[in-house]
């Protein structure tokens, strides 16, 4: 929690005293004692892989290879390639069918 100088205006800094730490103002002569301890945590939402790879948009774009569908024996499919682990850990590639009716999805 930020906790601003109500003479100035400005960001109260934590100032470590001889017996206990307080906040004061880096302008002027305004100290304030700290009485509880105060913290936050904001966790983003991340997107689901799933809402990635079912948007339309995302395999607009998709390169094409030679790859046997599983599903309906087409030839060729789309592929994508994502991070989906620790960054040690190899991409994982996403397939597509390049089949219209079929649009099988499967990875490796």
């Amino acid at each position: 929690m930020l906790t601003f100088c109500p003479s100035c205006g400005l960001l109260l800094e934590i100032e470590e005293g001889r017996t206990n730490m307080q906040l004061s103002c880096p302008t002027c002569p305004y100290v304030a004692p700290i009485t509880q301890k105060v913290g936050s945590k904001i966790y983003p939402k991340m997107k689901e892989l799933g809402d990635i790879l079912s948007d339309t948009q995302a395999w607009e774009n998709a390169q094409s290879t030679e790859e046997r569908c599983p599903k309906c024996s087409h030839e060729r499919a789309y592929f994508m390639q994502l991070q989906t682990r620790s960054a040690d850990e190899p991409m994982t590639i996403f397939y597509r069918c390049a089949n219209h009716q079929c649009k099988h999805r499967w990875k490796e």
